[in-house]
């Protein structure tokens, strides 16, 4: 009779980010009891700039789970206990979702699935990516095993089979969508594109339970005379507070106004989505045209693409501009970048703008996307809000704001004529932007608006 060697390992929580310090806990995806492999994801958390699925580095039985959902907890905290060692593969004797013989000495390699499973990469917003690189494989004989005659003892429903090396591919909002409404992802038929679950997906899976869809608001409307509500400050919101106050007392802000007649831009937008020429699929709309012609003026005074270095009092002129939108999504504002945007071209923008805003609402952004940009555009005429006094990206030296564009009376060619009017706004760090070069660049972005002609002959 040999003993059974068992010990336990941590796992921390890990730096996911570039330099970050926190991350709060959304979902955890295992129990105590439950069983779990090396690359098997155990939790999604959310830090500062995206939502990473963590994967663990080791096999064994979940021991304690230190934080519930909700919790905050800094870089370098244990999060999860294993315990490893012979015999750790087995689960607790309390039921799990794993179906092992109490008798079979082979059950621990037939619970996950004959086949081996592959190393699971950290994704942001969806699950693990099938695909990706081959674990190696284990010394045992990779041949479905016996499990199934000695598992009569047993009896697991359908939705409880072992599917932690197989996690549903959801957004974060359709995860929280899910939970919300009770309802387990792995249960649900996925009819999104490469087998995502959708948000339609989930009703679907909900409406046996209940006929009326439930909306999922981040803060649910309070009644009439209701008291106060206090919701803590985490994640995106903490961070965005942090970085405009640090940007706000930090860099001396100058902003400047200047109202366009934007009227041959709006013709030559409507032209480019009915010519397609762009490309097929290529979105094409005001905010192109206006990055377009922010890249054209940077182009034209290359020095406002530039950082200021407090540590080594120094003017950093950047080799590349890479260019953030400022984007309103479920976790709160993202500011992900185009990277080395000037050197694309308007078909190439159109794609990247595209592709860009529409990864950041779905709440896939990566770290990577968030950081290093360089120049940014914020589009608050969405909103119907004609200009504001936009706060500068830490940094960054300026950031253009671009208001609703109305039909106004305007004179043009000596009359007064209703033509479509815009108003920009750039801000700018007076540390290292004088008013001169703030100037030329807010005139040469509303000249070429004014006359997009010019981004042939400027650009």
């Amino acid at each position: 009779m040999t003993t059974e060697v068992r010990s336990l390992r941590e796992f921390k929580m890990p730096d996911v980010g570039e330099g970050l310090t926190e991350a709060e806990i959304l979902t955890w995806y295992v129990k105590p009891g439950d069983v779990v492999t090396d690359g098997q994801v155990v939790c999604e958390v959310e830090t500062a700039k995206a939502a990473v699925e963590l994967p663990i580095p080791f096999n064994g039985v979940v021991e304690t789970l230190f934080f519930p959902a909700g919790s905050t907890v800094d870089v370098g905290t244990a999060i999860i206990s294993v315990a490893v060692g012979d015999g750790a593969a087995e689960p607790a004797p309390a039921p799990t979702p794993v179906a092992v013989s109490p008798v079979a000495p082979v059950a621990p390699a037939a619970a996950p699935a004959a086949a081996e499973p592959e190393r699971r990469e950290v994704l942001v917003g969806y699950g693990p990516r099938t695909g990706g690189a081959q674990r190696r494989a284990r010394k045992a004989p990779a041949v479905p095993v016996a499990a199934p005659v000695a598992a009569p003892a047993v009896v697991v429903p359908a939705q409880a089979q072992p599917v932690s090396e197989e996690r549903p591919l959801a957004k974060p909002p359709v995860r929280k969508l899910a939970k919300d409404l009770g309802i387990d992802l792995r249960t649900v038929t996925p009819t999104g594109p490469d087998g995502v679950i959708t948000r339609d997906d989930v009703h679907a899976a909900a409406a046996p339970a209940s006929a009326v869809e439930t909306p999922v608001a981040a803060v649910a409307p309070l009644p009439v005379g209701a008291g106060d509500v206090r919701v803590p400050v985490k994640g995106v919101r903490k961070a965005i507070a942090q970085a405009m106050v640090a940007s706000a007392f930090t860099a001396p802000h100058v902003t400047e106004f200047v109202q366009v007649d934007v009227t041959r831009t709006m013709k030559l937008v409507r032209e480019l989505k009915a010519s397609g020429e762009l490309g097929e699929g290529v979105r094409v709309s005001p905010l192109l045209l206006v990055a377009r012609a922010l890249l054209t003026a940077i182009k034209r005074h290359p020095e406002i693409n530039a950082a200021w270095d407090e540590a080594n009092q120094e003017i950093v002129l950047k080799g590349q501009v890479n260019l953030g939108i400022a984007a309103a999504t479920p976790r709160g504002l993202l500011v992900p970048n185009i990277k080395d945007a000037g050197a694309k071209t308007l078909p190439q923008l159109a794609m990247a703008l595209g592709e860009l805003t529409d990864v950041a609402r779905q709440g896939k952004t990566s770290p990577a996307d968030l950081s290093g940009g360089t120049v940014t555009i914020t589009n608050v005429g969405v909103f119907g809000v004609d200009t504001g006094t936009p706060i500068l990206n830490p940094g960054e030296a300026a950031i253009l704001a671009f208001g609703a564009v109305r039909e106004l009376p305007w004179v043009h060619k000596g009359k007064v004529v209703p033509r479509q009017v815009t108003t920009l706004a750039l801000s700018f760090d007076h540390r290292l932007v004088d008013g001169e070069l703030g100037s030329k660049v807010l005139a040469d972005t509303a000249a070429v608006l004014e006359r997009p002609k010019r981004l042939i002959t400027w650009g």
